[in-house]
């Protein structure tokens, strides 16, 4: 394994990084103010090929790599993570309709979604199934002409703000076999939304539950095969998790990045706080940390890429040790600008807000562990 980015690689990460710099964080806390993201700024990704980063280039996608990919993330969320977060969604519903979806769909969708001109968001999770998520309930029942969906949707970022949302639905018996994945359109008789959810962090990002009311949908927007919609919705989350846990480390990169320059200003008893040896000792520390996050996610990334057969185990411990990570530093740097720290304006109460969500979305870390502890188990034999 070669660890340094290839040119490639470092011009991807650098075009992310000045992208966010410019037309991200300038805004990041008035779009947090706002409770949302301006939609004028999807299409600008897109068309820097941001909008369909691992779908394949036949289909009109950048056809990144999964490494590849967590390098955009990491860049972006250096910015805002919580942008960053939601572009990561609707790389995952562009990725699954690619994937899975018939060519019907994908000549339909594709087209609109990977420029952003249409944004999609992932309805999985319900009221009463979080980690058992293939205990949900929400029906889809087939008609003459197509099907009907009844249920609700919890916590769907974009819900009430994306164009199409890709849900996972049961059309058959009790258990994951009895799932299935479709495409539901905004504005389809039926559809309809929570109040938004108010929210520790990610608060640009509008939250809501996504209702269905004998919702109908046609034929043509079932997803794959009947019956194989859990599986498609597993086969995103390794990919996701990943995206996730980049969006912890540049997060947290940029609270330590911000932290160094403060602690060069910042006098006290005489000097600046980087002159004080315990001080530097946490910076170290810190550094450390990041560092060793950053190469695990990698080596995830790598193995995932690869299609190695313990890919999914490197992915849920990554997914757990980076976010960790990222928000432990993160507090360490609120910590080191002491009441400052603790305001708006410099930024760091954000990040630490932002990031505390990681540990629970893409599958809990106690679920991460109980992934990473199964096949520790199953391998022993």
């Amino acid at each position: 394994m070669d660890f340094a980015p290839s040119e490639e690689q470092r011009a991807i990460f650098d075009l992310a990084r000045e992208f966010g710099a410019e037309h991200i964080a300038p805004h990041a806390r008035t779009w947090e103010a706002e409770g949302t993201i301006p939609r004028t700024l999807w299409p600008e990704l897109g068309a820097l090929g941001f909008g369909g980063l691992y779908v394949r280039e036949s289909s009109g996608g950048s056809g990144l790599s999964r490494l590849d990919a967590t390098l955009v993330f990491e860049a972006l969320s250096m910015a805002c993570p919580s942008v960053a977060a939601f572009l990561s969604i609707h790389n995952m519903c562009a990725k699954m309709i690619d994937a899975f979806g018939s060519e019907e769909m994908r000549a339909r969708v594709l087209p609109e979604a990977l420029p952003m001109q249409t944004v999609l968001s992932y309805c999985l999770t319900e009221p009463g199934s979080g980690s058992d998520a293939a205990a949900l309930k929400t029906r889809a029942v087939r008609g003459a002409e197509g099907w009907a969906l009844t249920g609700t949707k919890a916590f769907i970022s974009g819900g009430g703000y994306s164009d199409a949302y890709v849900v996972m639905a049961r059309s058959g018996a009790a258990g994951p076999k009895g799932i299935s994945a479709f495409l539901v359109e905004d504005g389809r008789p039926g559809l309809s939304f929570g109040g938004l959810e108010d929210k520790m962090g990610w608060r640009a990002q509008p939250t809501r539950q996504v209702q269905f009311d004998n919702c109908a949908i046609p034929a043509t927007n079932l997803l794959g095969e009947e019956g194989h919609g859990f599986r498609y919705a597993m086969s995103g989350l390794d990919g996701g998790r990943l995206n996730i846990a980049a969006s912890s480390l540049g997060a947290a990169q940029a609270a330590l990045d911000a932290t160094l320059s403060y602690m060069g200003e910042r006098q006290a008893f005489g000097q600046s706080l980087d002159r004080f040896q315990a001080l530097q000792f946490r910076l170290a520390d810190m550094e450390i940390e990041l560092q060793a996050a950053r190469i695990f996610l990698r080596q995830a990334a790598w193995k995932l890429d690869r299609g190695a057969p313990d890919a999914t185990r490197f992915c849920a411990m990554a997914k757990a040790f980076v976010t960790e990570t990222g928000s432990k530093v993160a507090d360490a740097c609120l910590q080191l600008h002491g009441g400052y720290g603790y305001l708006a304006d410099y930024g760091i109460e954000k990040i630490v807000r932002d990031l505390r969500v990681h540990q629970i979305l893409e599958g809990t870390n106690e679920i991460m562990r109980l992934i990473v502890a199964r096949q520790l188990l199953e391998a022993r034999g």
